[in-house]
């Protein structure tokens, strides 16, 4: 054998290598193809050992043999090669055979190609060599062959990787089994692997990471080790996966599935123990769709999805674990909880699956269904308690996933699992159910734990899932499964749910305190987000005592307007003994004693506290609290207001009450004034009249109006309240000190005058007043202190006589000041106290004389005498002889020594003094004398009349007048001038006059004068233009003098006329405006300069001359304002060519080299013109280049940029377009390589030549030799035209937008395609484009497509691919037909990839052909209307498909027993068509034309299950659902003689009632008690009649399009006739045969569901197949429990007493 072997490695090497013959000319590019593909296809290093494994699995085993795979490594260097390591894979398959050396020896040639259906997982071709990665010479040794391969080239043929080579030793066999151990037969093939130097470590991590669930999804190995070799056996590694075992296969045969559950076991050295998973494994198939078949799997016809369910931790190396298998693991983390296992097809790097393949995602659209029907088995399909269930609800794939693909297929697991009835309920009848999630609700945590303690304590909670939703089982309302619950989509229950069941069970009444306060507790916590809208507030919640051992029950709705009140035990009994007394006092209710306890007790008894604040009237009551709410409810009544006051006295007695709490209580306690009116609102309390002092000075109340009230005489008398009675005298103190009722002195004076003050007051009422100030000194209110100060009151003497005056007209002297007052004064009395009369006790109160506004000090009476004199002056005019009285009272107070500042003070400011402005104040008056001539021309001085007083007469009293504030001299009131000037008379003024305003100013700056000179008109006389305003006016200086000779309009001030005095005024001039200095000249001429530009009124001399000016002022050392030069340059005062003035850096200077420009510019040139300023402009070069004249071409660019206007593109010259170029480079120069958007914008019309026309720039393109494109082929630069020097223009051209790149030539050259018409010109842009994978953008319109048969464009729309039915040769143009072959063969990628061409003909054009077909056809080939249909079926999953398919079928092909004939398919009318879905209508029917086509024999293309589904989705109906039914008369049928049985018992017993019962209960269907009842009520009253004759029905069949109508007859063996009451049954001979019992059952089954279910159709089949099975089993009592418990119906324990009594009584 070996000697064979070997002869065959060397046939190889000899006929296919060619070694020993010639060199083969092909081996290079073999050996680079080899070495490229081995490199790139891979990744990372770990796939050479998964290509490996995947080898193993597909190789074959003997029988008998476990299949397994073993990795050893080790330092020894057996193969003698120098390396540092080397990996031997050990196989027990059965061998290499002559045909696998021959592919070993290939590329792409696997032996196990086209094998997907026989189990073969590898595909590649290239597998083995992978190993290259890793190693430099692989060795093989397998049945006998020995070789090896090298990546280095053979040195007889130059090619490495798949030459082998015979293997004579290194290593031997010998080598071989030391390594593998001397203990066992070597396996049958061993792979030798010697490591490269740096794949050493990595292969070590990469086989220390092999995943232990790798074993799962492999059908032959079971068992798969690691370990290393070393010379100490100590040091020796292993690891091992293996599969203990595979248990509970189960078969379903309905939907093609299996389940088992394999236990995993993964040992590692270093670790005492195994690890061991179990994982329950589903496996499904599913029919490979049409839609999603690829050639790589074309043999395949069934797609087998196995999911992986862990039960435990899962078996792992490193930190994540692999998601999707193909059948080898793959690096894709899903975030799944499960393993998803499938024939997909992987990335070339083995890392991934193909996402967007078609065939995975075919394989993606089934998972969703298999992973409902495993997870449905693991759930409901066990005996298991719910607890034990629920781990399994852990594999929903709850998080979301990184792929956006695998995230569909997550929503579409959420989707199917939540239409399931799937979630457990609570139950308490032992029997799980199961729900939708939707029909389920879970609880709040704390709620659960309330009703465990409910339960516990005796609550019945029977009824829980009777609310409107059922409750999640308890074992599974967890927080742990959160995540789940929230995938499935429950819900917490409605809050109105808490509502339903607090009432329905009795919580509070039924548990104890303790969980009472947690009740109240879950209540406050969620109130305000869960219970404050809903009837939460109309349960009887709150616990509460009215009298003493009674407690009551209210809902937060009706507890108002009851408070709740919170006390201790003291005060509680205390209130309770008042509450009696005061009825109103009954709202405040208490909380039990035991109530109050378990809330002490609570630890979170202040939730519950705020929460009944919240919602209730609650609080802490003390007696000082409840004092205060039973003021607020005494009402009114005199009575009760009393009583309070007595209260309030016996609570501070019995020390219940303290004094400061007593305090606020009284504060504002209501009292009985003395008209018997109670008052609530008060400012002060007096105390009762019979008790106080107050009425003997004021009389009645003059408190009242300020809110005071007098206290009723009851309060006096003693009374008896809740058996206590008070003493008068001490209730008194009491009112005395806690309401602090007062008297005078003690009280405040009111805000009011006092009506006894009028007049004269006792002496004794006097001191009492004065008493009474006495206290109160500081908090006087005005009204009382007007009234003391003004009434008429207090005894005064004058001159020797007594009278009463005011106090304020009274004077108490201590001098005697007195005497001299009286005695020097002939015109007015001094008043002063009568201190004889009062006696000595009035020296004590002088502070209250002077409150009450007496006066004491000699000021004061010189103050009185003053204003006494000046009220006469206010009602007339004193007369000169009291004038000159006033100076003499003056004179004499200071012979006597006295002053008369006081006198002066109240006399100087009254208008008694006449002079020339009328009667003024002597203050401001002046005297008259010579110097105030002048200052008289230009104010209005007041001067005494000395004609009404007397010139002489006023001059001997000056000192006395200027005491009063007379000026009497002129020096230095510039002030008194200017206050009394009149600005009206500054003008025309005098010399003096003007230096007098001159010196005002200079002394006192004054706004007034200075602002009145500013405005004055007629002011300042100047030299030739009259009087004008300061701010008209300057003083020339020879420094700038030469501005003014430019505009003769300067005024300048008459120095002539003023003398040179007026230059020593410069800063006063300058603040009233007169110009003195350059700048202020600068300003007046730029005015005017501006004013003669902006009006045009500059002439040519003008210009000149401000050009000769220029000259002149530049040539001056003096600095001139910026202003001025500005002026000069930015007034437009030149004049251009163009018409109008400019500025001057808006100019340009002419000279040749703008001569091109001026054909495509309005440039803007000085007018140099005889007509303006003539050749002698240019001499003024300088000055205006200074000025900003553009005077070179290279500096006027922004003269191009602004006056560029392009004329008619073809009257631009060569010539002018090549100048504009040269602009365009002086501005890319200028602009770091940037252009002005408004210059691009400008030269972005049409004006550059092509051989496509005239173009913008953005429309060119620079011809490319590279593009193998023709110059006329496209908008390309004509250079031709413009000569040989636009080429040097080509980063100018670029620049403004002319395309020179790809992109930009496919955007062009595309829109112009239309354009042309050769064929061969539109194929060289198409190539173009298409080579530069040119694409439109989005939004632009589909394009046109050139058909080059008909030498026409063609509509994107109309075009497509390929037509692979050919059915539409005559309706589209099938671009295969003109590109599909030569140099163009590759345009049909490019018209699909840019312009969006259809590759084959879309759903629409099949509809549109169909209809063409209805109008042209009658009958359709077989071939016809398989390959119609089968695309059809195929695109008719969306919504717009089956609309579009909804409206264009008229006619459809129909069955008969000749379609397949030569004369075709028959069409007919939609409307007389039907799908087939009765069999026995259809039998019935079978000769007519009625029935859909299907392609008979089915055609793998065409599925006849889509097919019929899609007839349905256009409007096909069902023949049982047209079919008319009319049942024969059974009116004269002859009854059966019944011997023992009555047919009632044998049809229609309590079995079928129960059955009917449990299955109306379903609360999903929402039958009320009520009709349960009526419908079970008419069942049993039902008469069966028993016959042996034939029971007929007629069914007819209308085809409404031929107005026909098909009839047939057939029997029936039960009917029920609903009017009257009776099922007619036919009499069946017993025994039968099994297909008649199956015949009756049916029947029975339908006519019973129709009978009871008559009203929802859409649930008579599910009761007719539940009746059906029931009966088939006899009814049998423990067959139909079992029947029940797994359709989930149960009967309550009222619809058993409801079966026992009906058939009872029967």
């Amino acid at each position: 054998m070996a000697e064979s072997a070997k002869q065959h490695v060397e046939r190889i090497r000899r006929t296919k290598f060619s070694i020993g013959g010639a060199e083969n000319p092909l081996t290079e590019d073999l050996h680079q193809a080899v070495k490229n593909l081995s490199a790139e296809l891979y990744a990372k290093d770990v796939h050479f050992l998964m290509e490996l494994i995947q080898n193993a699995e597909d190789n074959e085993y003997p029988e008998g043999v476990d299949p397994s795979l073993e990795f050893v490594i080790t330092s020894d260097d057996i193969t003698a090669t120098g390396a540092p390591a080397t990996l031997l894979i050990f196989n027990n398959e059965k061998g290499f055979s002559e045909k696998n050396i021959d592919s070993i020896c290939s590329v792409g040639r696997s032996t196990k190609k086209g094998n997907r259906k026989r189990g073969y997982i590898g595909e590649k071709g290239i597998g083995f060599k992978s190993v290259f990665l890793i190693t430099s010479q692989p060795y093989i040794f397998s049945n006998g062959y020995q070789i090896r391969f090298n990546e280095a080239p053979c040195s007889h043929c130059s090619l490495g990787y798949i030459v082998p080579e015979w293997v004579e030793q290194h290593p031997s066999l010998v080598d071989i089994q030391r390594m593998y151990g001397s203990g066992s037969a070597l396996p049958t093939t061993t792979i030798i692997l010697p490591l490269k130097y740096d794949k050493v470590k990595p292969v070590k991590e990469q086989l220390s990471n092999v995943h232990p669930e790798v074993l799962l999804f492999l059908s032959k190995i079971k068992r798969l080790s690691i370990r290393e070799h070393c010379l100490d056996a100590k040091l020796s590694t292993v690891n091992s996966i293996g599969i203990v075992s595979e248990t509970n296969f189960v078969t379903r045969k309905s939907i093609d599935a299996e389940s088992y559950t394999i236990h995993l076991s993964a040992s590692e050295k270093g670790k005492n123990s195994e690890q061991e998973c179990s994982y329950y494994m589903w496996k499904q198939k599913f029919p490979v769709k049409h839609e999603n078949r690829v050639d790589r799997r074309s043999e395949v016809d069934d797609w087998v999805i196995t999911l992986a369910f862990p039960f435990g931790e899962r078996l792992g190396r490193g930190n994540s674990s692999p998601g999707i298998y193909a059948f080898l693991p793959t690096e894709m983390v899903t975030n799944f909880p499960f393993i998803i296992q499938a024939d997909f097809i992987l990335a070339s790097s083995r890392e991934t699956i193909l996402l967007d393949d078609i065939w995975n995602q075919g394989i993606l659209s089934c998972v969703p269904i298999a992973f409902l029907n495993a997870f449905t088995t693991l759930v409901k399909k066990t005996d298991a308690p719910v607890s034990s269930v629920l781990p399994a609800f852990r594999f929903l794939p709850v998080k979301e996933s990184n792929y956006a693909k695998l995230n569909v297929v997550r929503e579409s697991i959420k989707a199917r699992v939540c239409a399931e009835e799937i979630v457990p309920s609570i139950s308490h009848l032992g029997q799980k159910f199961f729900h939708k999630p939707c029909e389920v609700g879970r609880l709040i945590p704390t709620f659960w734990d309330i009703l465990e303690k409910a339960r516990s304590e005796g609550a019945s909670l029977q009824n829980i899932s009777s609310h409107g939703i059922y409750i999640l089982n308890s074992a599974f309302d967890r927080t742990e499964y959160d995540n789940v619950l929230n995938f499935l989509g429950l819900k917490q229950v409605s809050n109105e749910w808490y509502v339903k069941c607090m009432q329905g069970c009795y919580l509070v009444a039924s548990v104890s305190e303790g969980t009472y306060m947690e009740v109240l507790l879950f209540i406050a916590e969620n109130w305000q987000s869960r219970f404050q809208s809903t009837n939460m507030g109309k349960v009887p919640l709150i616990k509460y005592v009215v009298q003493k051992g009674v407690s009551s029950l209210s809902s937060l709705g009706d507890f108002s307007p009851r408070t709740l009140c919170l006390s201790t035990e003291k005060n509680q009994a205390w209130l309770l003994d008042w509450s009696d007394e005061f009825r109103c006092m009954s709202k405040f209710v208490f909380m039990p004693p035991t109530t109050r306890t378990a809330l002490k007790a609570c630890s979170k008894k202040e939730t519950i506290h705020n929460w009944l604040k919240e919602n209730l009237k609650v609080t802490n009551l003390s007696v000082s609290d409840y004092a205060k709410r039973l003021g607020e409810n005494l009402n009114g009544d005199k009575r009760l207001v009393v009583a309070y006051a007595h209260f309030l006295h016996h609570s501070i007695s019995k020390e219940v009450l303290s004094e400061e709490e007593a305090g606020k209580c009284c504060k504002d306690m209501p009292l009985v004034d003395n008209y018997s009116n109670v008052n609530t609102s008060r400012s002060g309390v007096l105390v009762p009249a019979s008790a106080g002092k107050w009425v003997s000075l004021v009389g009645s109340n003059p408190w009242r109006h300020s809110g005071y009230i007098e206290l009723s005489e009851e309060y006096l008398s003693s009374n008896r309240f809740a058996g206590l009675r008070s003493n008068k005298k001490d209730l008194l103190v009491f009112l005395k000190s806690y309401v602090k009722a007062g008297d005078i002195p003690d009280i405040e004076p009111p805000n009011a005058a006092i009506p006894a003050l009028s007049g004269a007051l006792k002496k004794e009422n006097v001191f009492l007043l004065l008493d009474w100030i006495k206290c109160h000194r500081y908090s006087l209110r005005s009204n009382f202190l007007h009234s003391v100060r003004g009434g008429s009151w207090l005894r005064t003497t004058m001159n020797g006589i007594s009278d009463y005056r005011p106090p304020s007209q009274s004077f108490y002297h201590t001098s005697s000041w007195g005497s001299i007052l009286q005695n020097g004064s002939i015109l007015v009395d001094i008043p002063l106290v009568d201190r004889s009369y009062y006696g000595k006790e009035i020296d004590s109160y002088k502070e209250e004389l002077k409150t009450a506004g007496v006066m004491f000090e000699f000021s004061e009476a010189c103050t009185f005498v003053g204003n006494h004199l000046m009220s006469l002056a206010e009602t007339s005019t004193l007369s000169s002889a009291n004038v000159f009285s006033i100076l003499k009272f003056i004179r004499y107070l200071r012979e006597k020594r006295l002053p008369p500042a006081d006198f002066i003070t109240a006399v100087k400011d009254g208008p008694w003094l006449k002079t020339s402005s009328g009667y003024k104040s002597p203050d401001g008056a002046v005297l008259f004398s010579q110097d105030w001539k002048a200052a008289l021309l230009i104010s209005d001085i007041p001067i005494i009349d000395k004609d009404f007083y007397g010139e002489v007469s006023l001059n001997g009293y000056k000192e006395e007048l200027e005491l009063l504030g007379v000026v009497v001299k002129f020096p230095n009131n510039h002030s008194l001038i200017v206050s009394h000037l009149n600005t009206a008379k500054l003008t025309y003024l005098t010399p003096d006059a003007m230096f007098l305003v001159l010196d005002c100013m200079r002394q006192l700056s004054p706004h007034r004068l200075i602002n009145a000179l500013r405005n004055s008109y007629q002011c300042f006389k100047t030299k030739k233009n009259g009087y004008k305003s300061p701010a008209e006016c300057f003083i020339p200086d020879p420094e700038w003098s030469c501005l003014l000779s430019v505009f003769d309009c300067f005024p300048v001030i008459n120095d002539d006329f003023y003398g040179s005095r007026i230059f020593s005024y410069k800063e006063e001039l300058k603040q009233i405006g007169v110009k003195l200095q350059l700048e202020e000249a600068v300003k007046v001429f730029v005015s005017t300069f501006k004013q003669k530009a902006t009006s045009s009124g500059l002439t040519r001399c003008t210009a000149l001359s401000l050009l000769s000016c220029y000259r002149k002022l530049m040539g001056s050392s003096y600095r001139f304002p910026d202003e001025l030069t500005k002026s000069f340059k930015e007034f437009q005062w030149l004049h251009t060519k163009l018409g109008d003035f400019r500025a001057p850096k808006d100019c340009i200077l002419f000279d040749s080299d703008w001569e091109p420009l001026r054909l495509i510019a309005n440039l803007p040139f000085i007018d140099d013109g005889p007509n303006w300023y003539g050749k002698s402009i240019h001499e003024f070069k300088k000055e205006l280049e200074s000025l900003g004249v553009t005077v070179e071409l290279r500096n006027g660019m922004s003269h191009v940029i602004s006056s560029l206007s392009l004329p008619d593109p073809s009257r631009i010259a060569p010539s002018s377009a090549l100048s504009l170029l040269k602009c365009i480079t002086f501005l890319l120069e200028d602009r770091f390589q940037q252009l002005p958007t408004e210059f691009r914008d400008k030269v972005s019309v049409k004006w550059l030549k092509t051989h496509a026309g005239y173009r913008c720039p953005e429309e060119c393109l620079l011809f490319d030799s590279s593009w193998k494109l023709e110059p006329c082929d496209g908008p390309f630069i004509d250079e031709e035209f413009y000569g040989s020097e636009i080429k040097s223009f080509r980063e100018e051209l670029i620049a403004i937008g002319v395309g020179h790149d790809t992109d930009k030539a496919c955007q062009l050259l595309a829109s112009n395609v239309y354009k042309l018409s050769e064929t061969d010109a539109i194929s060289r842009v198409y190539r173009f484009l298409s080579e530069a994978e040119w694409k439109p953008e989005r939004g632009a319109s589909s394009g046109r497509i050139w058909i080059p048969s008909d030498e026409k464009w063609a509509d994107v729309s109309s075009c497509v691919l390929f037509d692979k039915d050919k059915l539409f040769g005559s309706k589209l143009n099938v671009l295969q037909n003109y590109y599909g072959s030569g140099k163009d063969h590759d345009l049909l990628g490019f018209f699909s990839f840019a312009f969006g061409v259809r590759t084959n003909p879309s759903i629409e054009d099949y509809c549109e052909l169909w209809k063409d077909w209805e109008k042209t056809k009658n009958r359709l080939s077989n071939d016809e209307c398989c390959a119609f249909w089968s695309f059809v079926v195929r695109h008719s999953d969306t919504m717009k498909a089956e609309k579009l398919l909804s409206e264009s079928f008229s006619c459809l092909p129909v069955k008969a027993p000749d379609c397949n004939n030569n004369e075709g398919v028959m069409l007919s009318n939609i409307s007389d068509v039907f799908i087939a879905d009765d069999l026995l209508l259809k039998d019935m029917f079978i000769d007519s034309h009625v029935f859909v086509w299907y392609p008979s024999p089915s055609i793998p293309t065409l599925s006849r299950t889509r097919l019929i589904e899609l007839y349905r989705r256009i409007g096909v109906k069902e023949v049982s659902k047209c079919i008319e039914i009319a049942e024969a008369d059974l009116t004269g049928v002859k009854v059966e003689q019944q011997e023992v049985v009555d047919p009632k018992n044998s049809l229609i017993g309590p079995g079928l009632v129960k059955l009917i019962l449990g299955f109306l209960s379903d609360p999903s269907l929402n039958v009320e008690a009520a009709e349960r009842l009526r419908i079970i009520h008419s069942l049993v009253d039902l008469d069966v009649i028993e016959t042996s004759e034939t029971i007929t029905t007629e069914y007819t069949l209308n085809l409404p399009s031929k107005g026909e109508k098909l009839i047939a007859k057939a029997k029936r063996m039960i009917r029920w006739e609903r009017e009257k009451g009776v099922v007619y049954a036919e009499k069946m001979e017993k025994p039968c045969g099994k297909r008649k019992l199956l015949e009756y059952a049916t029947c029975f089954a339908e006519v019973i569901a129709k009978g009871v279910m008559w009203e929802r159709e859409d649930l008579i089949g599910r009761l007719s197949e539940l009746v059906k099975m029931a009966y088939l089993v006899e009814f049998d009592e423990e067959a139909l429990e079992f029947l029940m418990k797994s359709k989930n119906l149960q009967v309550y324990e009222e619809d058993e007493k409801l079966i026992s009594d009906e058939f009872s009584l029967k």
